[in-house]
């Protein structure tokens, strides 16, 4: 054993999703560090979930964009004399409209949150996983099964979240290091005015509150769950994607994109 405490690592963990991991974990009895760009945010929750009588979270205001952030979070553990037991990758953004009138750099900038930076996370310290019989949870979405036209690069990010964490739970299985992928279906946060999403009335099958997520997400990672798709509404979709010639699926997801959103070009 390496004599160091272990702790759970999230990202993104200053609203939304984020923080209701956040809240879910110190609920039992997990020791925190919180990662996110915004410190005001994440000192807040953080007093929060010590007011509650769980330990307060360490808080580490970081741009997971950065190259160097894995170094920077290793810096910052090795001070607090930690090092990680689960690691929960929630940061990301997405964007509305034609890939071809996006702004270039946002798009790369998302690939590099949503892609590369999750897999730096996700492999930098499966030996520390191991020792703990911990884990890698991470959050991906109901658009990682199915193309997304008008989220064309997002929905691109969380198939392969989804298709990484996959094999990555059967590659970690035998050190003991469950690896999850959350796959939540539409959640109210500020994920959608970062997007461009327009103020509108989801399915009411298939919105989930962001607390309920993060309950299904902590319960469903603890069994060692390879998916969570935290309703059966979201299920069927799964399965009705696999099914529906994929010509049908490109048409409705368009169609359906293009109606919720404003101020955004046709395909």
């Amino acid at each position: 054993m390496s004599g160091l405490r272990p702790v759970t690592l999230i990202t993104g963990a200053s609203v939304g999703i984020g923080a209701a991991l956040a809240r879910v974990f110190a609920s039992h009895g997990h020791e925190l560090v919180l990662i996110a760009r915004r410190a005001a945010e994440m000192e807040a929750l953080a007093d929060e979930i010590a007011a509650g009588g769980a330990k307060r979270p360490l808080v580490l205001p970081l741009d997971l964009t950065d190259p160097l952030a894995v170094g920077k979070i290793n810096q910052f553990l090795a001070a607090a004399g930690a090092e990680p037991q689960h690691v929960v990758n929630n940061a990301g953004f997405g964007l509305v409209g034609c890939a071809d009138a996006l702004n270039h750099a946002e798009q790369l900038a998302m690939i590099d949150l949503n892609v590369r930076a999750l897999t730096d996370l996700s492999l930098a310290w499966t030996s520390s996983l191991a020792r703990h019989r911990g884990g890698i949870l991470n959050v991906a979405s109901i658009a990682g099964f199915m193309p997304g036209p008008c989220m064309a690069v997002y929905y691109a990010t969380k198939a392969y979240v989804v298709s990484f964490s996959e094999a990555l739970h059967a590659e970690l299985k035998s050190r003991n290091v469950r690896v999850t992928a959350l796959c939540p279906g539409p959640v109210r946060s500020e994920f959608q005015a970062r997007a461009g999403v327009v103020d509108e009335e989801y399915p009411t099958l298939l919105t989930i509150s962001a607390e309920d997520m993060a309950a299904a997400g902590y319960r469903g990672f603890m069994r060692g769950e390879r998916l969570i798709l935290p309703s059966l509404p979201l299920k069927i979709i799964t399965i009705l994607v696999r099914l529906t010639p994929r010509a049908w699926v490109l048409a409705g997801i368009a169609k359906r994109q293009l109606r919720r959103y404003k101020n955004q070009p046709g395909p």
